[in-house]
């Protein structure tokens, strides 16, 4: 999550709302789902648990968008299989279960997260900005905020 570190002795205002914004982000950033107009049809429990699940819709909607290799297959049935029994509170069919990945493969579920968690930094930020840019158009409308095209300066 960032930069920082929880036993640096102080931060900064900006490294503070970073954190905060991060925190934020969690629980109020869109759900990332591979394209192809799937995402609608993620399962309503997984959608519920998606604060922590953020993969599992991703990998989820690009199953039904066409067909995965077969590494990519194994790492949505690892993420599958840990989402659904600790959701759903039974056990994954063991004919589908996936419980270990390869080192390669963990390390593309890494790119992944990292990737999901890019994309969800980027709108985050973006729709800060927007709102920024709305709050100050609207000081300016009011003429709250309104600048001078010239200075003057007296002699």
């Amino acid at each position: 999550m960032g930069n920082y570190s929880p036993r640096k002795a102080s931060m900064n205002d900006k490294e503070i709302a970073k954190v905060v914004s991060d925190i934020a982000g969690v629980f109020t950033d869109p759900i990332i789902c591979y394209p192809g107009g799937w995402g609608e049809d993620t399962p309503t429990w997984l959608r519920q648990a998606i604060v922590i699940e953020r993969m599992c819709a991703y990998l989820s909607s690009a199953s039904m968008d066409g067909p995965m290799d077969s590494d990519w297959s194994d790492i949505y049935l690892y993420i599958a299989t840990k989402v659904y029994e600790r959701h759903k509170s039974k056990q994954m069919s063991p004919d589908i279960a996936v419980r270990e990945i390869s080192q390669y493969q963990q390390g593309e579920l890494i790119r992944l997260k990292r990737w999901i968690y890019e994309r969800r930094s980027r709108n985050r930020q973006e729709r800060e900005r927007a709102e920024r840019r709305e709050e100050k158009a609207k000081k300016v409308d009011q003429g709250i905020e309104a600048l001078p095209l010239f200075t003057w300066k007296e002699k």
